[in-house]
This record gives C-alpha cells, structure tokens and sequence, in this order.
C-alpha cells in the first residue's frame, strides 16, 4: 500500500458531531488534538476487534 491509500484524513463528520453536553467527557475543541484522540481511539478500536476475533485465550 502506498502512503496516499493508508492515510487517514481528517474527521470532519465526527468533529462536527461530537455532543456538547450530557457526556462523561468534554469536546474537544482543538481540531488537531482531536485529531490525535480519534485515530488513537481508530486503533484501539480495531485492536479490539482483531482481539475479539480471535477468542478466549
């Protein structure tokens, strides 16, 4: 895969939708730290799912 395919871009939609009150944590308003937050949160996201594929151990 070339770095163009595997680039994530920006998540416009889930920033745009992000709720504002009556959540456990805050938005985040700074659009490059949420961008940090959400492509960890993509990772252990799918950490997760390759573990839960995967069984009990």
């Amino acid at each position: 895969m070339t770095p163009e395919e595997t680039n994530i871009k920006f998540p416009f939609w889930q920033y745009l939708n992000q709720p504002l009150l009556g959540t456990e944590k805050p938005p985040i308003l700074n659009p490059r730290r949420f961008s940090q937050i959400y492509r960890i949160e993509l990772l252990e996201r799918c950490w997760k799912k390759e573990c839960d594929a995967k069984g009990q151990y």
